[in-house]
C-alpha cells in the first residue's frame, strides 16, 4: 500500500456526521475529501472540497466519483454491496466489499465471530413467522427478534413478550429476514475500536462502557468501568476480529459483559460490529491524542497510525433531539467539548451533536 500524500482526495461514501468528522480530521492532515451521498445537504457535503449527489445505484455516477479519487472509505455500513464493488475496481477501497457482505447481516456477523472462538448470544435465522413460532418454542421469552439486514437505533427490533404473537412481532420486525436472538442478562455493555493498516499495524482504543435509552447510545464512559482482565479480553477480541476480517481502516465490535464466565471462560460476546468510525468512539476526538477520524485517515492513507493511550478520562453525550437546545449552556461549562453537526432540522431521535465532559488525567484507566 502507497502512502498517500497530503492534498490527495479521499472519497468517503455517505454524507452524515460520521463523514464530516472524517472530513474534517483530513484537512487537519492536509487532505481533502470528495463525499458520494444521496442529498446533497448532508452535513459532510458542508466541510468537504468536493461532493457527488447521486443514487448509490448510479454505476456512472459511481465510476466518475472513482476516477476523481485517490481512495475510497465510508461512513455507512449499509453502502449497496453492488456500488463497493464497482468503485473497487477502479480505486483502492477500505473496508473491501466481504467485509461488508459480513457486517451488513446479523448472521453473518455472528456465525464469523463464532468461527474464529468469539461467543454470541444463542440466535436462529427465521424467515417467516411459522419459522419464528418454531424458534420462540426453543428460545423462550424474553428474547430479541431482529432484521438481519438495515437495522440501527433500535429500528427493526422487537422484543418478544408472551403476551405478542409471532405473526404479530414479524410485522412488527417489518423485514423478511429476521435473526432471533436468546435474551442476555449482561453487566453491561462495552465497545472497542480498532485501527489497522494493509501491513497489519493495529492501535486499539481502550474499551469503554457504553449506555442506550431507547435503543439509542446515549452516553460513552471511558474508560469502561471493568476488570482490567475483561477489559483486555474485550480488546483483543476486537483485534482478533480486525485481524480475521482483514480490516484496513477501523473496526468498532459492540460487546455485552456477562454476569458470570460462559462454559468456555469467556465473559464478553460480540454483539455487532462496524467497519468504520462508531459513535462509541467520539471521546477520542477530546481526550486521545489521535482520534478514532484521524486513524481512519492515517489507515486509508498508509501513513503511521497515532497514539491511542487516553490523556483524559471522558464522558460522552450524544445530543438527541430537543436535547440540543441546552448547547449554549454546555459551551459555558470549562469541562465541555462540544461538537454540532450542522444539521438543519431537530427531530425525535435525531442525533444533532455530542458533548464529550473531561473528567481529569486518565492515569491508566
Amino acid at each position: 500500500m502507497k502512502t498517500l500524500p497530503p492534498s490527495s482526495i479521499i472519497g468517503i461514501l455517505g454524507g452524515g456526521q460520521l463523514g464530516r468528522m472524517t472530513a474534517l480530521a483530513a484537512a487537519k492532515l492536509g487532505y481533502r475529501c470528495h463525499i458520494f451521498c444521496s442529498d446533497a445537504q448532508e452535513p459532510a457535503v458542508e466541510v468537504s472540497a468536493f461532493h457527488t449527489h447521486a443514487s448509490f445505484d448510479d454505476t456512472r455516477a459511481l465510476k466518475a466519483f472513482a476516477k476523481s479519487v485517490d481512495v475510497v472509505t465510508l461512513e455507512w455500513e449499509n453502502v449497496p454491496i453492488a456500488a463497493l464493488e464497482t468503485i473497487s475496481l477502479l480505486v483502492p477501497t477500505y473496508p473491501a466489499p466481504k467485509i461488508l457482505k459480513v457486517a451488513q447481516d446479523r448472521g453473518e456477523e455472528k456465525n464469523f465471530a463464532r468461527s474464529i472462538g468469539l461467543g454470541t448470544a444463542d440466535f436462529a435465522l427465521v424467515s417467516s413467522a411459522a419459522e419464528l413460532q418454531e424458534a420462540r418454542g426453543r428460545f423462550g421469552c424474553p428474547a430479541i427478534l431482529k432484521s438481519t439486514r438495515m437495522g440501527y437505533d433500535g429500528k427493526g427490533q422487537v422484543a418478544l413478550t408472551p403476551e405478542l404473537s409471532s405473526e404479530e412481532s414479524w410485522r412488527l420486525m417489518g423485514s423478511g429476514a429476521g435473526i432471533l436472538e436468546s435474551f442476555v442478562n449482561f453487566a453491561s455493555e462495552v465497545s472497542v475500536v480498532v485501527a489497522a493498516r494493509a501491513d497489519g499495524t493495529m492501535a486499539v482504543f481502550p474499551a469503554v462502557q457504553n449506555i442506550h435509552r431507547n435503543h439509542i447510545l446515549a452516553e460513552t464512559h471511558a474508560p469502561a468501568g471493568v476488570s482490567a482482565s475483561i477489559a483486555h479480553e474485550a480488546e483483543q477480541a476486537a483485534r482478533l476480529m480486525a485481524e480475521k476480517l482483514g480490516v484496513v481502516g477501523l473496526l468498532a465490535v459492540e460487546f455485552f459483559v456477562l454476569r458470570a464466565p460462559d462454559a468456555l471462560g469467556r465473559q464478553v460476546w460480540v454483539n455487532e460490529i462496524a467497519p468504520r468510525p462508531h459513535n462509541s468512539g467520539h471521546w477520542t476526538m477530546d481526550a486521545c491524542p489521535t482520534s478514532q477520524f484521524e486513524q481512519l485517515v492515517r489507515a486509508v492513507c498508509g501513513l503511521p497510525l497515532g497514539a491511542v493511550t487516553p490523556h483524559s478520562r471522558a464522558v460522552m453525550q450524544n445530543l438527541i433531539g430537543d436535547d440540543f437546545h441546552a448547547w449554549p449552556d454546555l459551551l459555558a461549562q470549562s469541562s465541555a467539548c462540544l461538537h454540532v453537526y450542522g444539521k438543519t432540522e431537530v427531530r425525535p431521535g435525531r442525533k444533532m451533536g455530542h458533548v464529550t465532559f473531561l473528567k481529569g488525567a486518565w492515569e491508566g484507566g
